[in-house]
């Protein structure tokens, strides 16, 4: 017979919970570390920034500063002469813009160093600094996405999809690319569909990044059965924000009008069989190695299935180029724009 005052058992579950207490804790310790930190870069570098704009100090004055804290403060890293003008930079590029000012704080200084050096215009700076807080991309995956223009091709190049997604999931246009880089895989040229399928699963994380962060992966090769037929949908995945299963069709061809048949099928399949009450209808991906513009355009117009068509690309793309094809674009804006 237990004693009345002895002590109950308790699982593991809730000690998780205290857990995720102190990583809730210490995430927001970080956090508001670094908004601190950013908030003293900007400060010192507006300081800066004064002083050499009413010409009471020159260059030179800035190098006796980082001197001055070096020898004063010996543990003090970060402000060296060039971090020093990068404050001042910092400072001098956002100070006027009210929407863009208040998501610096929300990076690391590295990250905004980066975003800082690489962007060439306001726009494209305010579209990483969104990226990169909403995706919570890690240095390297941010330099990444620079290396794959992500912002040129998201402006010349905005994803392919039917007029059903426009309809049930405008927020779609935003979540979907028009293509998606893979080249971490090092597939060979004349990769088969089976090595494609094989690399996206054994590099899943990596491909998850790309896709964007609220997709989760539900299965390979998904079983679907309709009548008395077993099919197999290459990949599913399911997104969080738009409350959706996403079909992913793959394909190592270009893209055919036929393929949007089967992958209707599949849509319609998971609907019936699949989604769950609360959920919204599944959209459909078709992954091509390439496509004809004017193909999709036609095969999409009257397709009754929220799908998407995109390309996946093994080779990082031409960056000089789609900066040519923005620069065009820019200028072609601006052109119609002063019409009268």
């Amino acid at each position: 017979m237990s004693e009345p005052n002895a002590p109950r058992s308790v699982t593991d579950e809730h000690f998780g919970e205290v857990l995720a207490l102190i990583h809730s804790a210490r995430q927001q310790a970080v956090q508001a570390v670094n908004t601190r930190l950013i908030e003293l870069y900007w400060q010192v570098g507006a300081y800066i920034s004064r002083k050499l704009e009413q010409a009471e100090w020159g260059d030179a004055v800035v190098s006796q500063l980082a001197e001055y804290l070096a020898r004063t403060q010996p543990g003090l890293r970060g402000f060296t002469r060039p971090n020093l003008f990068r404050m001042r930079q910092f400072y001098e590029t956002y100070q006027h813009d009210e929407k863009v000012s208040p998501l610096v704080r929300q990076l690391p200084w590295t990250h905004n160093l980066i975003i800082l050096s690489q962007s060439k215009r306001p726009e494209e700076r305010e579209f990483y600094l969104h990226m990169a807080i909403l995706e919570k991309w890690s240095k390297r995956e941010l330099e990444r996405q620079f290396k794959a223009a992500l912002f040129e091709r998201s402006v010349t190049q905005p994803a392919k999809v039917s007029a059903v997604p426009r309809q049930t999931h405008p927020a779609a246009l935003e979540v979907f690319r028009d293509a998606y880089m893979i080249e971490f895989l090092d597939l060979p040229g004349g990769h088969a569909e089976a090595d494609l399928h094989r690399g996206l699963l054994a590099r899943l994380r990596d491909f998850l990044i790309e896709l964007g962060r609220d997709f989760c992966f539900v299965g390979s090769e998904y079983p679907l059965q309709v009548g008395g037929r077993d099919f197999a949908l290459d990949m599913l995945f399911f997104h969080r924000g738009l409350n959706c299963l996403v079909a992913i069709e793959l394909k190592v061809g270009r893209f055919e009008p036929e393929y949007l048949g089967k992958l209707g099928f599949y849509l319609e399949a998971l609907d019936r069989d699949e989604r769950k009450p609360h959920e919204n209808p599944a959209i459909g991906v078709l992954l091509c190695a390439s496509k004809d513009d004017e193909v999709v355009e036609y095969a999409l117009n009257r397709s009754l299935s929220p799908a998407l068509i995109a390309e996946y690309q093994t080779r990082l793309p031409d960056k000089a180029l789609l900066q040519a094809k923005l620069h065009e674009f820019y200028a072609l804006n601006t052109a119609q724009g002063e019409e009268p």
